[in-house]
């Protein structure tokens, strides 16, 4: 069994390091080339062209309000909601657990339009209701304004702070907030004073991470940022690669590689301050339990705002987009808009072959892709915690690599990679990426899975003839079954939902549906790209309740 380890190992670095490094190398290579067709001539240009460019001062600084602005817009909203949660006698405290996980559910792209349809300046649904019910001239509000980035990459990023801050806020101990308030200090002064300060790392935590999520972001920025001439890296890179007459893919790397560089600083940031909370732990003994601090007459008024938040952040795009698709141009609801409803949108979309081969392709890569990174995922979790050794140790820090890189840079990487083998233009060109990018969201659930086994289970089947893969089949993997299909369920939502890789990897006949709401976007068609956005949701619920469904059967018939 130790030489099974041992031996599987190297392989396991072989292939992840090919995932995480190889898209890094081929861009710092192909930055120093003049173009895919003079690969290997070293060049400096790019880079001079690059950070030379007039405009790009002005694209760093819109990145950088932009991500610290959306960072700022999460961190608060998950501490006030981590707060209400852990600390307070709210009421349906069910609703928090909600706003944490079903967002994210919600593909970035479609929370994006749905507010590009509300606050569009010439036909947003709340600016046509201002001008007909009280007469105002030109549009009240405007989403294409780095404002509007901020708001709603901070509400798309509200979840991911929120994980990172409600665990530690409900780990505080009650002795120091008790010993706050014998010394005559106020909840609120003990907030601020005790509270906060020792939740700091936590926090800080939260906004890097955040800052890492938006700096890879592309659905926002596009949707919301282009219309209004509003560029930040991603979607400058996508310029370069998207437009224009002949595509300068040596720029778009030497661009990419500030990208790159400021994501990964970032994230060894984000591990530094997450050791960093260690310093702070505060439970260390048992009786240990929460303060709970009586919000008296505010229950239910802040409840309401917690209601309100989780309607913006789930029912609202959900209802906007429906009602968008059944409606033959924007309009406000009204008896003449309900009179005029019809299914023409979804006819249309499900008779456009564009859109079928999106759909099928987003299935095959959902459902496909999903199992074998899992399959992935699974052997490079049970090296990790299974052999202790440096070679496991590398295999984490490289398997957690690719968290950091934005997506369109590593589509930018594979780029240069591919178009010198035959998976260039194909399907399998976006599996593998796909793979790349996700697989810390397959390792992570399956990690934590694989340390509640203890190694005495495998050696007791050992011991009792067992060999290595029938422990693995008859132990190991039955108690794996809840960590294997969180693993699933995150990297099929994530590959149905993958937008920013795939506007550089795809190509016509390998569209998938991310790709083609972003099309139907630029053109306008925002039914069509409503009653698409609809059914890309039908698909992420339908796979997670079905998968949801076989794992809790499995689970059953191991007990």
């Amino acid at each position: 069994m130790q030489k099974t380890r041992a031996g599987l190992t190297p392989s396991l670095i072989a292939i992840v390091g090919f995932l995480t490094v190889c898209p890094v190398v081929m861009l710092l290579l192909g930055s120093f080339s003049e173009g895919l067709d003079a690969f290997g001539t070293f060049t400096l240009s790019k880079y001079v062209k690059a950070y030379t460019d007039p405009a790009f001062a002005e694209i760093l600084f819109n990145t950088a309000v932009f991500t610290i602005g959306s960072a700022i817009v999460s961190t608060l909203l998950a501490l006030f909601l981590a707060y209400l949660n852990t600390r307070t006698n709210i009421p349906f405290k069910f609703m928090f657990r909600i706003i944490s996980l079903i967002p994210m559910m919600i593909p970035h792209i479609l929370f994006a339009v749905s507010w590009v349809l509300l606050l569009n300046p010439s036909n947003g649904m709340i600016n046509l209701f201002l001008r007909q019910v009280f007469g105002w001239e030109g549009a009240a509000f405007s989403i294409y304004t780095l404002q509007g980035m901020i708001l709603v990459e901070g509400l798309l990023d509200l979840p991911i702070a929120y994980l990172v801050i409600a665990p530690a806020m409900s780990a505080f101990d009650v002795a120091l907030e008790e010993s706050s308030k014998v010394c005559g200090a106020s909840n609120l002064r003990t907030l601020f004073r005790v509270t906060l300060p020792v939740l700091r790392p936590a926090i800080l935590a939260a906004a890097t991470l955040v800052i890492v999520r938006s700096l890879a972001s592309f659905a926002v920025p596009s949707v919301i940022g282009m219309p209004g001439r509003i560029y930040v890296l991603a979607t400058h890179i996508y310029r370069v690669v998207a437009t224009g007459y002949v595509t300068d893919y040596g720029l778009a790397a030497a661009v990419g590689m500030s990208a790159l560089a400021a994501s990964i600083t970032l994230i060894f940031l984000y591990r530094h301050l997450t050791r960093e909370g260690e310093k702070y732990v505060t439970i260390s003994s048992r009786g240990y339990r929460p303060t709970v601090i009586d919000l008296k007459g505010g229950r239910y008024p802040l409840f309401g705002i917690v209601a309100l938040l989780s309607f913006v952040l789930i029912v609202l795009p959900v209802l906007v987009l429906f009602y968008t698709s059944v409606v033959p141009y924007s309009m406000v609801p009204s008896a003449k808009a309900f009179a005029m409803m019809s299914w023409k949108h979804w006819i249309a979309v499900l008779k456009d072959p564009v859109s079928l081969l999106s759909l099928k392709n987003s299935l095959y890569l959902g459902i496909g892709g999903a199992t074998l990174g899992i399959i992935l995922s699974f052997f490079v979790a049970y090296v990790i915690v299974k052999v202790r050794s440096k070679a496991s140790g590398f295999l984490e820090s490289l398997s957690f690599l690719s968290f950091s890189f934005p997506g369109i840079v590593v589509g930018i990487g594979f780029m240069w990679f591919f178009v010198r083998t035959p998976l260039y233009a194909t399907i399998w060109a976006l599996l593998i990426g796909y793979i790349a990018t996700y697989l810390p969201y397959g390792i992570r659930p399956l990690t934590s899975a694989f340390v509640q086994i203890h190694s005495h289970l495998e050696e007791s089947s050992r011991v009792c003839g067992g060999g290595a893969l029938y422990t693995m089949r008859r132990i190991v993997i039955p108690l794996l079954v809840p960590g294997i299909v969180s693993g699933w369920i995150l990297m099929a939502t994530m590959f149905v939902r993958e937008l920013s890789l795939s506007v550089v990897l795809s190509r016509p006949g390998t569209e998938v549906l991310a790709v083609q709401i972003l099309r139907f976007s630029e053109d306008g068609l925002w039914g069509r790209l409503s009653a698409l956005g609809i059914i890309m949701i039908f698909i992420s619920t339908a796979l997670v309740t079905i998968v949801s469904g076989i794992g809790q059967k499995l689970t059953k018939v191991d007990k």
